[in-house]
């Protein structure tokens, strides 16, 4: 059992009457059509037909919960856990937004290790218990931004990736994180084939300059609504990057590399017009195929659910962020 949980208030906290329910999840990433990884049908599925989430058909991965110091309370109405749970980006588990749940199953996340390296002054190695036990835990409730233009809000456990970083003590060549996923093709069946795995070249990464590294907003995530992460939202440890389109927030972490040259990112290599390093919320600079504008809340409604918002700079973190990105240019830089 983890104690010592504790729920802090700051500035980006969403206040609770602005937590909205979450909910089915709309678009699939069409350009994973256009290489023919994923067949039309697998784009708009028979399940995407109906109410995905009954809780009938859910078979969750089993997870443990985390003892709060202060419970996270709210009077509003939350959507239901298992929307979060059960409809995923996670490749290596399968494009289809409900594969994740339906192939990770069997993950394993204990024994683990995370390994922090390079230009630091104290390598660090995490197993597993050290996740929960090395740094207080506090729980944050953070907007996602997808990059397909869907939005939702969660209530994120964890801690700063600011502590971490400096308890390896980087040193002064230390200018950009760099991120690795575990890397398990018997575990991640999208890691051993190309049409499950969507043509992405494995070992997922990811990586932040290290000023936005140590950003107090970035978070490592090891668990979600009360309870630690199962494996299709990234267990046992996750990053979480909210100002940022979603897939820089990397999963299942096994690597934090401080390095001195900007670091390889998965979806830049495979779309480099499309994914920038830098990944920003920027209502003004549209996706190649789609505007960024708007998005779509993920709520509690059907399918169909008109929930459409005008996107935020900075997913609504620009005053915490935008003097990160003073005097460049953000259309470039995206």
């Amino acid at each position: 059992m983890i104690k010592n949980i504790s729920r802090k208030s700051s500035s980006w906290q969403l206040p609770e009457h602005q937590v909205t329910d979450e909910g089915v999840y709309l678009k699939r990433r069409s350009f994973l059509k256009q290489l023919g990884f994923v067949g039309t049908s697998a784009l708009l599925s028979s399940s995407a037909q109906a109410d995905w989430f009954s809780k009938n058909e859910l078979t969750p991965f089993v997870t443990k919960p985390l003892s709060f110091k202060n419970s996270f309370k709210s009077e509003d109405v939350l959507t239901p856990e298992a929307k979060v749970i059960s409809h995923n980006n996670f490749y290596e588990f399968g494009t289809s937004k409900n594969d994740p749940i339906e192939n990770a199953q069997q993950f394993n996340v204990n024994p683990w290790q995370l390994n922090v390296s390079g230009e630091v002054g104290k390598e660090l190695t995490l197993d597993y218990d050290d996740l929960y036990k090395l740094f207080p835990l506090e729980e944050r409730i953070y907007r996602m931004r997808c990059v397909e233009a869907w939005s939702m809000v969660i209530p994120w456990i964890g801690f700063p990736l600011a502590q971490l970083i400096k308890k390896a003590q980087p040193n002064s060549k230390a200018k950009y994180v760099a991120f690795e996923t575990l890397y398990d093709p018997k575990q991640m069946p999208g890691q051993s084939s190309r049409r499950i795995g969507g043509g992405v070249k494995y070992p997922y990464v990811e990586g932040l300059r290290l000023d936005e590294a140590m950003n107090p907003l970035t978070l490592m995530s090891v668990g979600l609504y009360g309870k630690s992460l199962p494996p299709q939202n990234g267990a046992p440890i996750r990053l979480v990057v909210p100002w940022k389109y979603g897939f820089k927030s990397i999963k299942s972490i096994v690597s934090i590399k401080l390095v001195e040259k900007m670091p390889p990112t998965t979806w830049n290599i495979l779309a480099p017009r499309e994914y920038g390093f830098y990944a920003n919320v920027n209502p003004q600079v549209d996706h190649p195929r789609w505007s960024q504008a708007s998005e779509r809340r993920i709520t509690s409604g059907g399918l169909f659910a008109r929930n459409r918002i005008e996107t935020m700079p900075f997913n609504g973190y620009e005053e915490q962020v935008a003097h990160l990105y003073k005097n460049m240019d953000l259309r470039k830089n995206y």
